[in-house]
């Protein structure tokens, strides 16, 4: 890593500490990779290339090993992500039942297209392969809150808590 890049990313305290305590849980480096993983995001907000070359020094790992880490898991981002971050489900259990409308409605609402942000930071979206509810298509995350058995009315309530400022898990409450 670049020894510049070095002095600019690195874990503050309250980082630090939730690393040592990670590494602490698990029996080798490698083990410890997906929760200092989230340790990193937390820290910067996501996971660029110079993030992803510091966590790999940090546990002695190669850079690829990190790097597909985060390709592979959906939970990680390498771009900052809005306020309100909202994935739509693409599998076909909710395409079937309305995923795609769902998503346009989302679009036409905020002015952008899945991958993009709004340019106030508050609202990022993209679609996502499978959100492991099949059973209860068509489904939304928003952050880390789910929502199932979507409709178009529960998505403007969900659109309209947003704008409102309520937290992603009281957004239908």
């Amino acid at each position: 890593m670049d020894k510049q890049v070095a002095e600019k990313i690195a874990f503050n305290e309250q980082s630090e500490r939730r690393y040592q305590e990670a590494l602490e849980m698990y029996p080798t480096k490698e083990a410890a990779l997906l929760p200092v993983l989230w340790i990193a995001m937390d820290q910067f907000g996501a996971l660029p290339t110079e993030v992803l070359e510091y966590v790999s020094s940090r546990l002695d790992l190669p850079p690829v090993r990190v790097f597909s880490a985060v390709e592979f898991y959906t939970m990680f981002y390498r771009e900052p992500r809005g306020r309100y971050h909202i994935q739509v489900c693409r599998n076909l259990s909710c395409t079937l039942r309305g995923s795609e409308q769902l998503m346009g409605l989302l679009e036409g609402k905020l002015g952008i297209q899945p991958g993009e942000t709004t340019e106030d930071g508050n609202f990022s979206i993209e679609t996502a392969e499978c959100l492991g509810s099949c059973g209860t298509a068509p489904v939304m995350r928003v952050n880390d809150t789910y929502y199932e058995d979507l409709t178009i009315e529960k998505l403007e309530k969900i659109i309209e808590g947003c704008l409102g400022g309520r937290s992603s898990s009281e957004l239908l409450g």
